[in-house]
């Protein structure tokens, strides 16, 4: 059976552990620093990735709720325009004579 390399990104044991012997408080691990780093990025992404998310929801909500009035004000001359526009053309097309 030929052995396979699994992916880079995959934990994969580096240390054999004996039964009953516990780790000093404080020891350094072995781990190398490639694996230090990738470790730190993995905690990084998923931190970040809820922060984040986080953040942009709570930034939407902000703009969302600024942007209700502002919008209603807009609406409300754009339709008073309308309704004034149309009704000063059918007063002046009632006004000639047929």
């Amino acid at each position: 059976m030929a052995s396979r390399t699994p992916p880079r990104y995959v934990p994969t044991l580096t240390e054999v552990v004996s039964v009953g012997a516990q780790p000093q408080p404080g020891a350094a691990t072995s781990l190398s620093e490639e694996q230090l780093v990738h470790r730190i990025m993995q905690r990084v992404d998923l931190t970040l990735e809820r922060r984040l998310r986080e953040a942009i929801a709570t930034t939407v909500l902000e703009q969302t709720r600024s942007l209700g009035p502002m919008l209603r004000e807009e609406i409300e001359a754009v339709v008073r325009d309308s309704v004034s526009q149309a009704l000063a053309e059918e007063l002046t097309a009632s006004s000639k004579p047929a």
